[in-house]
């Protein structure tokens, strides 16, 4: 049984390069020539069995394009299991920032090689200063890539497990707003809600966070959509379902330097009431926003093309409203076609930085 899931053309020949994916929804990409082949997905690389069928999907997969690799891509975090194995492998090592292998995947699916700007918009990926990046515009080109800018901070309180708990993000946008007093009576029913205001403003395990996720957690808190969800995406999957008239909010967004605020948008769901309203106002106002934001971008780097890499592109009326909205400002949005936009399509950006990387 061959071992290859996808096999992606790429704009020129380039070095035979293992790339080892992600944590999250793993796959590995090899490239041969002008050619990128990708394995099966092996799930999340915290169980013994998931780790085993990523390491049997190397041995097999390189055994199949009978090819040596000259070099091995991975991911920037040093804890992952595929970073480890990478960095165990007698290979030159080239860490990939997470975002740019996103930027990176749908790029080369298109055979673009010029460089371009790109929206990479997910839950987490670890940036170059061990940042929590999540809500990036970058300029990327080949083996290199800029951080124009990024969405404003917030706080994510209990670190990993507000990526369960929506309603930890909405308290972290309540306290942002001046009004963390609230966070205990809005949220009785949960043991921390209490401290969380005083955790908040010592910054107590409450570490900064970029990401377009959180951003989406924070929506589903504010309109009590999931509060505590049984897995990370569910509630922002339920803030989409509501959508049927996205609408835009008249200065919902800040944008300033590069940094993209939806607090003014927070703060109307605060007091908002009507989930299904808010969902379409969340929405309207996000793609009206990312979009303005792109084509800042954009006309900072003199170029028309904007990639929409990460696993927020699942979400139908984001990506779909997106394309719509950038069209009609004259830019050129790129969205995945064969591979996927989230996590197991990283390992095809990561493959493609690093066989035009100099090792």
């Amino acid at each position: 049984m061959t071992a290859i899931a996808q096999a992606i053309p790429l704009p020129h020949a380039v070095p035979c390069t293992l790339a080892v994916g992600a944590f999250l929804k793993n796959t590995i990409c090899v490239t041969k020539d002008d050619m990128a082949y990708l394995s099966v997905v092996h799930g999340d690389l915290g169980t013994p069995e998931a780790i085993a069928a990523f390491e049997n999907s190397v041995q097999n997969l390189l055994a199949e394009l009978d090819v040596r690799p000259t070099r091995v891509a991975h991911d920037l975090h040093p804890d992952f299991h595929c970073t480890r194995f990478a960095q165990s492998l007698d290979l030159p090592t080239v860490a990939v920032q997470h975002h740019h292998a996103h930027a990176a995947a749908v790029a080369v699916e298109h055979l673009i090689c010029n460089q371009g700007v790109s929206l990479s918009l997910d839950g987490f990926g670890l940036g170059p200063g061990n940042q929590a990046w999540g809500g990036e515009l970058l300029l990327h080109a080949g083996p290199r890539y800029q951080r124009l800018g990024h969405l404003a901070h917030l706080r994510q309180p209990g670190g990993d497990v507000a990526a369960r708990e929506p309603w930890r993000m909405a308290a972290s946008a309540l306290h942002k707003l001046g009004r963390g007093g609230e966070i205990a009576s809005r949220w009785p029913a949960y043991k921390p809600a209490p401290m969380l205001a005083t955790i908040l403003d010592k910054g107590l395990n409450s570490p900064e966070t970029s990401s377009a996720g959180r951003l989406f957690d924070a929506a589903c808190g504010l309109l009590d959509i999931h509060p505590v969800a049984d897995f990370e995406g569910q509630a922002p999957m339920a803030l989409e379902a509501l959508v049927d008239d996205p609408q835009i909010l008249a200065d919902g967004w800040r944008l300033h330097d590069g940094i993209l605020d939806f607090i003014p948008l927070l703060t109307h769901l605060a007091d908002c009431g009507d989930a299904k309203h808010g969902a379409n106002l969340f929405h309207g106002t996000l793609v009206a926003g990312m979009a303005e934001w792109a084509a800042w971008g954009a006309e900072q780097a003199g170029c028309g093309d904007v990639a929409l890499g990460g696993g927020c592109f699942f979400n139908k009326v984001l990506k779909d409203g997106l394309v719509k909205a950038l069209t009609a400002r004259g830019l050129r949005p790129l969205t995945a076609i064969k591979v996927s936009p989230g996590d197991p399509g990283l390992s095809l950006g990561q493959a493609w930085v690093a066989a035009l990387t100099e090792v």
